[in-house]
């Protein structure tokens, strides 16, 4: 099946246009003016397109960073996240990316260089402050490394920016740009859920085994990881499904090494779960998510806070510990 690519007539020529595309030798190029002409249209089938995305590469103009939530972090006051791409390879349920966008393809913002010079104006006026930047929002943020390589070119100057950290959340286990020098300042934090909930809902992501093997590869290079926990989702035997997740990531990895452990809930803002419903209006997984003022979310913060804090309090350190409840 050829593989269709829509290119901002601004990028034609841009040398990355060209790098990925040169990956697809069997493809077929349309030339558009806006990437939000094909990617904005109404009455899109998400679950269908998600089969065979379309590519689209296109030039991010503004917006390049944005604010966390103010309960969105792992240490640092100042917290930044970027999306150099929208959707993801993966194809987890309960990913809120369903609900975002109308359409399943896949959108490249090509001009990355724009992305770093940001986070360096943002880094320079906070410059006695410490910040984080996040990547791995609107996407995964090394599934789709193979193709783009923006996190490899992110790293040859991120260095340089001696008061921010950089986080790379992933659930993939491409990690080929960080076989080379590690970053003192660069976090890569991978997710997880229970190998059993993890094989039904999680489709596409590699397992739980093999993350760990790469979480362990990672570490035997001296790079500071993270286990990400987010979110913590509550069904039959997750307790017991949680502790053995925990037991296996902690006895593998060394422990000097792991820079942050966060746990979150299940949430999604009133729009986005309104069309995830609508998508997937059998599903059992949303049907503990209730309304509140955010927009709807699992109300289990309590027994959920209490457990993870336990239980990970065994293996490390309370101050590594982050809620995103």
């Amino acid at each position: 099946m050829k593989k269709l690519i829509y290119i901002e007539k601004e990028v034609k020529e841009h040398p990355r246009t060209k790098a990925i595309t040169n990956k697809f030798k069997n493809s077929k190029i349309i030339y558009i003016d806006r990437y939000s002409e094909v990617f904005n249209k109404r009455n899109q089938n998400f679950s269908l397109q998600k089969k065979n995305p379309a590519l689209i590469l296109a030039k991010k103009h503004k917006n390049y960073l944005h604010k966390t939530p103010t309960n969105y972090g792992i240490g640092n006051q100042y917290n930044y996240y970027f999306s150099y791409m929208y959707n993801c390879v993966f194809d987890c349920k309960y990913c809120f990316l369903q609900g975002l966008y109308s359409s399943a393809n896949y959108v490249v913002f090509v001009n990355y260089e724009d992305f770093m010079s940001e986070m360096k104006i943002i880094a320079k006026k906070l410059v006695n402050k410490k910040i984080t930047f996040f990547s791995g929002y609107d996407c995964d943020s090394l599934a789709y490394e193979p193709f783009s390589g923006f996190i490899e070119n992110v790293l040859k100057s991120f260095s340089t920016i001696k008061n921010a950290e950089l986080e790379v959340r992933t659930k993939s286990t491409f990690i080929k740009p960080f076989l080379k020098n590690k970053i003192d300042n660069v976090i890569i934090a991978f997710s997880f859920t229970p190998e059993r909930f993890s094989n039904y809902y999680e489709a596409g992501v590699p397992s739980v085994k093999k993350r760990i093997q790469a979480l362990q590869t990672l570490s035997d290079l001296g790079w500071k990881v993270g286990f990400r926990f987010d979110p913590i989702v509550v069904y039959e035997g997750w307790k017991e499904d949680y502790h053995k997740l925990f037991k296996s990531l902690f006895s593998n990895i060394n422990n000097k090494l792991i820079h942050s452990v966060s746990f979150g809930n299940l949430r999604f803002p009133n729009n986005v779960y309104k069309r995830i419903i609508k998508n997937n209006p059998t599903e059992k997984l949303f049907f503990n998510v209730i309304k509140s003022k955010a927009g709807y979310e699992t109300d289990n913060y309590t027994d959920v806070n209490k457990y993870c804090r336990k239980k990970l309090n065994d293996y490390i350190e309370d101050k590594k510990i982050f809620s995103n409840y």
